[in-house]
């Protein structure tokens, strides 16, 4: 039995827990994030998972490259970088996340950037819509908004634009570019909220403003502290809603998270990252997790940026699936 006191609200089998490892870096132009899940699996991961929150683990250790996935040719689309690629590997994300989500249990996913949320919140949606008919809730923990359309994007790196495809603000017919997501796959925005954001390109400012997106950037972080943002936070979603917790790990400042492909100074500490973690394990709502952008090859001149970037998921991990101080 899990050791966690919380009642799962939306789970039926509460004590399982589906993962999904991604060693995925197409949304994004920097090697070695790929390397992430394989990274926490060796630190002992899905170990202490297992033997001291006590999960049942389905799925295995293997991580998935999806290199036979990888189209012959992959010209830019709509500004987009490796399009073809990334709308494959993350249809087929969609297929196993849904495949464990579907069975009533916490699905973890082990990525990766963060492109991939586009597989594992479609997938999280689909599953709880045909199991419970509800709509899901996402709580993006990020510094970055990744809410760009492929218009907007100065970049063209498709972990920046995930957010845009799940709600229908970035649409497109052809299955080849993300056309395979259909209603059942999408996010309300009004069920969207951001943490920690303090990274926003100008256009995604303007999609923010315009939709009534709740977001809690590091300004209102540090205006109200943590414990009262979450209250926020988890009081717009409301009590009645599954949660699907998706954590990039360049959320926390890179003083905790240094391995990260694109840190930003002046973010959460892990004390901050934990805790929201723990308030949506407590909420019982949370039915999926995703943590990415890990990038142990990014690792800090004196070699342990890669370790404590690591050690730093596994706790938030750790955290967000019913760890407590006491």
């Amino acid at each position: 039995m899990n050791t966690s006191m919380i009642e799962s609200k939306f789970l039926s089998h509460p004590d399982n827990l589906g993962v999904v490892a991604v060693g995925f870096s197409g949304g994004q132009g920097k090697q070695g994030v790929d390397a992430a899940p394989s990274a926490l699996i060796e630190s002992g991961l899905l170990k202490q998972l297992r033997e001291e929150l006590n999960y049942k683990l389905h799925g295995d250790d293997t991580v998935h490259s999806y290199a036979d996935l990888t189209p012959a040719t992959d010209e830019p689309y709509r500004n987009m970088k490796n399009p073809k690629r990334v709308s494959a590997v993350t249809q087929k994300l969609c297929e196993q996340v849904y495949t464990q989500a579907r069975e009533g249990r916490m699905v973890l996913t082990l990525g990766g950037d963060h492109s991939i949320a586009i597989g594992t919140v479609a997938g999280t949606a689909k599953a709880v819509r045909e199991r419970l008919g509800r709509e899901i809730a996402v709580i993006w923990v990020d510094a970055h908004a990744d809410i760009n359309t492929p218009e907007s994007s100065d970049s063209g790196n498709i972990h920046g634009m995930p957010v845009s495809f799940l709600t229908g603000l970035a649409k497109e017919d052809n299955p080849e570019y993300f056309g395979w997501l259909k209603e059942d796959h999408m996010l309300n925005l009004k069920k969207l909220v951001y943490i920690g954001l303090r990274d926003v390109d100008p256009g995604e400012k303007k999609i923010l403003r315009e939709n009534g997106i709740k977001a809690f950037s590091m300004f209102d972080i540090d205006r109200h502290g943590i414990g009262r943002v979450m209250e926020m936070a988890l009081a717009h979603i409301g009590s009645d809603t599954p949660i699907h917790l998706s954590f990039d790990v360049d959320a926390l400042d890179p003083m905790w998270a240094p391995s990260t492909g694109t840190p930003v100074r002046g973010g959460l500490t892990l004390r901050e990252g934990d805790y929201i973690c723990e308030c949506v394990h407590e909420t019982g709502s949370l039915v999926a997790v995703d943590l990415v952008e890990v990038n142990p090859s990014l690792s800090a001149e004196t070699g342990t940026g890669a370790h404590e970037t690591v050690r730093a998921g596994c706790s938030l991990v750790r955290c967000a699936l019913g760890e407590s101080l006491l």
